[in-house]
């Protein structure tokens, strides 16, 4: 959490084990009002399970999950203060539970009943929820007739029925296309600058640099970073990379006069980065191989991702 702001959102030293497996191993971390905490990690990495049991899905072995404190209240924790916490708390989950009989409109009217909001103000209330998530033209369509990322801006806009202090949003632009997902990125900076916080899990790596003003890294269910993105970047990273692909490519990682002027080099597929302080020196002797393509870019967050969890692709959730 940022210094001097007062946590929305406090989670400390969360242990869970399944059977001799500790799946996540003293994870803590904090949300301030209006502030976006990214996390991320490759599959395994302990992110879900962290989720449900800030959800009270699933009952930590050791650990705290406090939320919304005032100075004159110390907070509710999770799972014994649920009800208190889920008034407050919108949820997108990973997989669509919009109720398929039901239009647009109606899966806003009886979501609302959980929240003790009558009938007549949720009327309302549906016009506004449906113009935010750009649906106002299918207040009375069936989920079944809605596009990926339809369901997805409708999954968001019963997540605000409550008003929520804070949105908990478990990979919410998975299987969306490229267009789909900037719009529902341009809801999700809307709800940011009204002042709602946001929790949000993802793989997608320019979605974390666009959205979060944090981010926490998880692997093998411990937190291995944490930061701004740009700040963990420069921490752990070189400035530029140099990127090689093509015919023989591969042959230029044990060159020893290229790796004389990186500072790293590492090989993924068909692709050769280089690690570099400065990147005219490498530019230069890579011009002695003309047949090949190089791609010459700042170093990102998918750079850092990849050098803090690997390049293996894991399998499992």
């Amino acid at each position: 959490m940022l210094a001097g702001m007062t946590a929305l959102f406090d989670v400390q030293a969360l242990r869970k084990r399944f059977a001799d497996t500790t799946v996540v191993d003293g994870v803590s971390f904090s949300i301030a009002p209006g502030e976006c905490l990214g996390v991320i990690g490759p599959n395994g990495a302990g992110k879900t399970t962290t989720i449900r049991m800030c959800l009270g899905l699933t009952v930590p072995d050791e650990g705290r999950v406090r939320f919304f404190p005032t100075p004159d209240h110390g907070g509710w924790e999770m799972p014994s203060d649920a009800l208190q916490i889920k008034s407050r708390l919108g949820v997108v989950s990973q997989f669509d539970t919009l109720d398929p009989d039901f239009t647009c409109a109606e899966n806003l009217l009886v979501y609302a009943r959980y929240f003790g909001i009558g009938a007549a103000r949720m009327r309302e209330r549906i016009p506004a929820l449906l113009e935010f998530a750009a649906l106002n033209h299918k207040a009375d369509a069936k989920p079944g007739e809605l596009s990926g990322g339809m369901k997805r801006r409708l999954s968001l806009a019963r997540a605000l029925v409550n008003d929520p202090q804070l949105l908990l949003l478990d990979e919410p632009t998975t299987g969306l296309d490229p267009q789909a997902r900037h719009l529902m990125w341009e809801r999700l900076q809307l709800l940011l600058q009204q002042g709602k916080s946001i929790l949000l899990t993802t793989h997608f790596m320019d979605e974390a640099e666009r959205l979060c003003s944090r981010l926490l890294v998880l692997d093998h269910g411990r937190k291995i970073a944490e930061g701004r993105p740009r700040e963990l970047i420069a921490q752990h990273l070189e400035p530029e990379v140099v990127e090689v692909y093509g015919q023989g490519a591969l042959a230029l990682a044990d060159d020893a006069t290229l790796r004389n002027v990186a500072a790293r080099v590492e090989v993924s597929g068909e692709t050769v980065f280089f690690y570099v302080q400065e990147a005219r020196p490498l530019l230069l002797a890579l011009e002695q191989h003309p047949h090949l393509r190089t791609l010459h870019r700042p170093a990102n967050l998918e750079d850092l991702f990849l050098k803090l969890t690997g390049r293996q692709i894991r399998e499992g959730g």
